[in-house]
């Protein structure tokens, strides 16, 4: 029974010796510049800065001279950080949050038809190019929600994906499995913009949708600066957000909007009604079903 014992102690110690010795021998040695920079990032492993984690990213920053400013999550702060580890400049951007460029919701927009397949909005859009009559349109199934790794999203009850402005990090989890692209990376400062993502002309719009863009002008007549109306849909050019006010309030189908006034209907980020919204037309449109 001893001899037994001894036997196979030296059996462990023989496999310890021989393990560590492989380990010495074929140990990597990692640049200490590569720890630094994995202690400063988020730790979020989002994949926003095109790697799979924040890892991979530390590596590649010291091993392959990429940019330290992709880790958007972080912000500038961390960017900074990363350029001092580096011993390289710091590259100043313009942080971005993601907006989803519709308000149809089920009530407020048609559907072609009942859709019973799985949650998920790519599938929906396999199947006669999703439910929504609206090409365009949030198809309302949550992909973008479980995709955002700092719950950013929320579903609202009739259905339509709306993303907190306070909590986006802007790691464009959300634009990359969208499947209509409907959600768009956009300036922070900028709190205006055209909730709609249709490209069809205004009457067709109005037979699908309440509070889609029917490309009518009045919002660059109104704010000429802040506007530019391509290929029947109008869009707020950020470079002069801040003199976009007149459109929202002139708005007649109520699809542009401040966020400094609150978030789409339904949304529990907080709601608010423009000074628009009472002379969105009713005619045309239709109910979801």
């Amino acid at each position: 029974m001893i001899a037994a014992v001894v036997s196979l102690g030296g059996i462990g110690l023989a496999a310890a010796l021989a393990l560590g010795a492989a380990a010495r021998k074929f140990a990597v040695e990692v640049d200490p510049r590569e720890a630094a920079i994995l202690e400063v990032l988020s730790g979020a492993n989002c994949g926003a800065c095109g790697y799979p984690g924040c890892s991979a990213y530390a590596k590649a920053v010291v091993e392959e001279g990429v940019s330290p400013a992709l880790c958007t999550p972080g912000g500038q702060a961390t960017i900074e950080a990363i350029a001092g580890i580096m011993g390289v400049s710091a590259e100043a951007s313009e942080p971005e949050v993601a907006v989803v460029r519709c308000q149809g919701d089920n009530r407020k927009a048609q559907l072609k038809y009942r859709y019973l397949g799985l949650v998920d909005c790519n599938a929906a859009q396999r199947v006669a190019d999703g439910p929504k009559a609206c090409p365009g349109g949030c198809l309302g199934l949550g992909s973008c929600e479980r995709a955002c790794p700092f719950g950013a999203i929320e579903m609202t009850p009739d259905g339509l994906a709306v993303i907190n402005r306070e909590l986006c990090t802007g790691c464009r989890k959300c634009v990359s499995v969208c499947p209509r692209n409907v959600i768009a990376m956009t300036p922070r400062s900028a709190t205006t913009h055209v909730l709609c993502n249709s490209h069809d002309k205004g009457a067709v719009v109005r037979k699908y949708c309440q509070v889609g863009c029917i490309a009518c002008q009045i919002c660059k007549k109104n704010a000429p600066e802040a506007y530019v109306i391509e290929d029947f849909l109008a869009r707020v050019v950020y470079e002069h957000h801040d003199q976009a006010g007149p459109g929202v309030e002139k708005c007649p189908t109520s699809c542009i909007r401040d966020f400094r006034f609150g978030y789409p209907e339904g949304s529990s980020f907080g709601g608010g009604e423009l000074p628009s919204e009472k002379n969105a037309p009713d005619e045309g449109t239709g109910t979801a079903g």
